[in-house]
């Protein structure tokens, strides 16, 4: 007897700490939207007319990509970074150490010869 009021005891805190936690409904929120209906609508008309929409993004051939530098720039640094002494040493492959390079870069011993 003494077990079944424990246990009912616990049952009804229960429903009660489960009723303070309950969140009250506020209801269907309206949609917020920068743009107009007829915009949006106008936009999917487009997309859905467009030719080849459904063409995996790779099979139409090469895409063009907008340069920001000179391609001789960028093949100079790449050359550099990869021949660079130090390219593979971070400074946390050892307990404590710091790059240090002393080894001179093989790109501007070349240019001093010249």
């Amino acid at each position: 007897m003494k077990t079944l009021n424990i246990l009912s005891a616990a049952a009804l805190t229960l429903l009660a700490a489960t009723g303070v936690q309950a969140e009250p409904y506020d209801g269907v929120h309206p949609a917020v939207s920068a743009r107009m209906r007829e915009d949006v609508n106008a936009e999917a008309v487009r997309a859905a007319s467009a030719p080849n929409q459904n063409v995996a993004r790779g099979s139409r051939g090469p895409e063009t990509v907008a340069a920001s530098k000179d391609r001789a720039i960028v093949e100079a640094e790449a050359i550099r970074s990869a021949s660079a002494p130090d390219q593979n040493v971070a400074s946390g492959s050892r307990v404590n150490s710091k790059i240090i390079s002393t080894m001179s870069h093989p790109a501007d011993a070349r240019a001093q010869a010249k």
